[in-house]
């Protein structure tokens, strides 16, 4: 990508900090084994680079046009797409799911006494559409389990871990209780999966297809899917295990290589490959306002409704939240329909402008768009997890410090 941090009114010299912080501080001690980083400011690249090693045991240098598990990157993929529906009339915010999902209208609240047996009583109020794409939907099947209703579906699905599609995944949450009622709380999971089931019922078609016709192609995002394809598997960069005070092990079996080849599972929470100029494009879109090239994807009022904080009365993760982990930091940061919502700098404690909107992927991935400064950032490596490192606390400093107008 061709650079010109002077039309994006920042500093050459100062966006060199970030290359002077990542290669020392993380590639050239091992600790990852590279990067890629993309600053662009008022529609111009400002910084561009690729440090170290895509596959540390080829020594294969870091190349522009590397693909990368994004992992919950997807998550904002899938919330355009079914908000693309929204759009056409298809549905409300408010609607219950269950109208589109009938199998759900009878789902129960497990509440949990202190010997671990389960109760079930009647929801407050029906899971809504809005529910789903905030992850305040009370489903089952956390990232870190720790009661008998995760832990009750994450063994049945188990069973059937070979075969699943999203409709399969569906049906099996319909015989298991939610962990709260809906809208009382906040918990990363499985939600932004019924976002993609959604979008198939919706649409009639596969989420794969839909993406493709929909948001890929408009976008020209040639690389983004659920499996790499025979011809571009070289392309893929090596995924890396954190380990403390030891060199990072790579990654093998079905977590970091499932998409090496198709597969049944579309997640729309988590199941997506790209590259760095793929997801540019996508980044690009949403700072344009839903539009790129002449395309538009999503209307501009709509992205507006999805980049506020929709937690009931301006609560924050930290408010909220259970199960301890998201792909953000929960303090001054609010939620909106797929996307974090950044507070403003004092809330958060780290630079950006309130209504900065982000996420990231368990392989440390990461993106921000900041609407105030007409800013994004794309970063791309593959180190689970991605809580390993503040890679992306430094990378808005570094970012931030170098704007020059």
């Amino acid at each position: 990508m061709k650079t010109e941090p002077d039309a994006a009114g920042m500093s050459q010299g100062r966006l060199e900090r970030i290359t002077d912080h990542f290669s020392s501080t993380y590639v050239e001690p091992g600790k990852i084994a590279g990067c890629q980083i993309t600053v662009v400011r008022g529609g111009q690249v400002a910084y561009h680079r690729s440090l170290g090693l895509m596959d540390r045991e080829a020594e294969k240098p870091m190349a522009d046009d590397a693909i990368f598990r994004i992992y919950s990157m997807t998550k904002p993929i899938a919330s355009v797409a079914l908000m693309q529906l929204y759009e056409r009339g298809m549905f409300q915010l408010l609607d219950p799911v269950h109208r589109y999902i009938p199998e759900w209208r009878t789902l129960q609240v497990g509440v949990v006494a202190d010997d671990g047996t389960v109760t079930l009583e009647k929801p407050d109020r029906p899971m809504n559409m809005r529910d789903v794409l905030m992850h305040t939907t009370g489903l089952p099947g956390g990232l870190f389990p720790d009661n008998p209703i995760d832990a009750a579906f994450n063994e049945a699905r188990a069973a059937h871990r070979g075969e699943q599609t999203l409709e399969s995944i569906t049906a099996l949450l319909a015989a298991h209780p939610l962990k709260f009622h809906p809208g009382t709380h906040w918990n990363y999971g499985i939600s932004t999966d019924i976002v993609g089931r959604l979008v198939e019922i919706l649409s009639g078609q596969r989420l794969d297809d839909y993406l493709g016709r929909e948001v890929f192609e408009p976008l020209g995002m040639v690389d983004t899917g659920f499996s790499v394809p025979e011809e571009s598997l070289s392309r893929l960069a090596a995924c890396y295990q954190y380990r403390p005070a030891n060199t990072p092990r790579l990654m093998d079996g079905p977590f970091a290589n499932a998409i090496m080849r198709p597969r049944s599972y579309l997640s729309g929470a988590g199941g997506l490959v790209s590259t760095t100029h793929d997801y540019v494009a996508f980044c690009q879109m949403l700072a344009n306002g839903g539009q790129l090239d002449g395309r538009r994807i999503l209307g501009r009022k709509t992205l507006e409704l999805m980049t506020v904080n929709h937690l009931p009365g301006g609560a924050t993760l930290q408010d909220m939240a259970v199960g301890g982990f998201g792909e953000a930091n929960f303090e001054g940061v609010g939620f909106g329909l797929g996307f974090a919502i950044g507070q403003g700098p004092a809330a958060t404690a780290m630079d950006g402008s309130a209504g900065d909107f982000y996420w990231g992927g368990a392989a440390s991935t990461a993106f921000w768009v900041d609407p105030a400064e007409d800013l994004f950032v794309v970063f791309m490596t593959q180190l689970f997890p991605s809580a390993a490192y503040p890679f992306r606390a430094q990378l808005r400093a570094l970012v931030y410090q170098a704007i020059d107008d």
